[in-house]
């Protein structure tokens, strides 16, 4: 398998600006072959705006950024696209643009088969994996289904975070959540990607990166942490 990704769990990490943190992975990952980047802003309601802040960065970098919403033919523009990167939002706009451009099949086929990079950020993350049910957005709109673009076969929860014995907030803490899709019959594991943290995937290998911990919950095991620099190629391997 061509694959190569780079999901990443959040685009703006306090106290440094939009993509700012991990910047050199994305230098890394896309390298000097890549010349434009296929920028998918369908998460946010204001895509041209979402496209400005996108090429900007990328520009930084030295890369040029069109956005999808761009093309005469959405289609068109993932056959011919050297990279791609999907933005962060509101994961259910995300996967219904998706669907309604008729681009998951042909995002598949471009990364699976081809091997064109692919960047997540956030719900860009999310529609990486195999379903979009453990994000944690609002239903805000109703995607045809909640099967994602399936270039892994588990599910991340991006932005994850640890519970606080200190809240008084009563409400179901991100563990819980997760606890409750596993309850579920033929649920994948879930990759808890604290901010700060991206998982590399070259092929069948994935690596995690960044600066935090990840968490992954399997159904029916106890919760495992991994540090930054961890191999967890066994999660594209092992039966889910």
């Amino acid at each position: 398998m061509k694959r190569r990704l780079l999901l990443v769990s959040n685009s703006t990490l306090h106290g440094s600006g939009y993509l700012d943190h991990c910047q050199q992975h994305i230098s890394s990952f896309f390298g000097k072959n890549v010349k434009r980047v296929l920028f998918v802003p369908y998460a946010l309601h204001d895509r041209d705006a979402y496209t400005t802040t996108a090429r900007n960065k990328f520009r930084s970098l030295g890369y040029e950024v069109d956005g999808i919403h761009e093309a005469a033919d959405p289609v068109e523009a993932v056959r011919k696209a050297e990279g791609i990167f999907i933005g962060g939002g509101n994961t259910f706009r995300l996967l219904k643009s998706l669907y309604d451009n008729n681009v998951v099949t042909e995002i598949r086929k471009r990364v699976l088969e081809d091997g064109v990079p692919y960047m997540g950020s956030s719900a860009g993350t999310n529609v990486a994996t195999i379903s979009i049910s453990t994000t944690n957005d609002m239903p805000i709109v109703f995607p045809p289904t909640f099967n994602a673009i399936g270039l892994v076969p588990f599910n991340i929860n991006p932005h994850y975070l640890d519970p606080d014995p200190n809240s008084r907030h009563m409400g179901e803490t991100r563990e819980q959540r997760i606890t409750q899709y596993h309850e579920e019959p033929n649920t994948a594991s879930v990759l808890g990607l604290r901010e700060g943290s991206l998982l590399l995937v070259e092929g069948d290998k994935a690596t995690l990166l960044g600066t935090t911990k990840a968490r992954l919950f399997t159904s029916g095991k106890p919760s495992a942490e991994f540090d930054p620099g961890s191999d967890l190629s066994f999660l594209l391997t092992d039966a889910q």
